[in-house]
């Protein structure tokens, strides 16, 4: 009997140390010459929670409206957290597509009216774009290397 628990929570301490792992999502990663696209969004410092509700409570739960090929978009990008403020005193959070889906429309204005339709959408854009400092918006498209 005392084989069988010490075997029964043996079985149960590697599935609690498993678990975390095997419920992150697989993500995809650039193979070389495939291009990666690094978007920084500065974001209010006073706006940061509405920012992060807008990604995290709209934006990426919406993607279950959309296609399988959109909901792949998602799947391949990442939202990276600030974790210090800019000298300016805003935050600066990272999409990165990884890779870049050829052809795909990465616009989020058009990917909320796709996910909630044009109305809600529009108003949806809205907090984002209240949210963020638009003119300190930067891009970079660039190529995974080999190494």
């Amino acid at each position: 009997m005392a084989y069988h628990i010490r075997l029964l929570y043996s079985f149960c301490l590697i599935i609690l140390i498993a678990a975390p792992a095997l419920s992150q999502a697989v993500h995809t990663v650039a193979k070389p010459n495939e291009t990666v696209w690094v978007i920084a969004y500065p974001v209010k410092a006073n706006k940061r929670a509405q920012y992060e509700r807008f990604i995290h409570e709209i934006f990426w739960p919406g993607a279950r409206n959309l296609s399988a090929a959109e909901r792949k978009i998602f799947k391949q990008t990442r939202v990276m957290h600030p974790t210090k403020p800019e000298a300016d005193g805003s935050y600066t959070y990272l999409f990165i597509m990884d890779p870049v889906i050829k052809g795909a429309d990465y616009e989020i204005e058009s990917l909320l009216k796709k996910e909630y339709g044009v109305q809600k959408g529009t108003a949806y854009f809205k907090v984002f774009k209240d949210a963020i400092i638009e003119k300190n918006y930067r891009d970079y498209r660039v190529t995974q290397s080999k190494d």
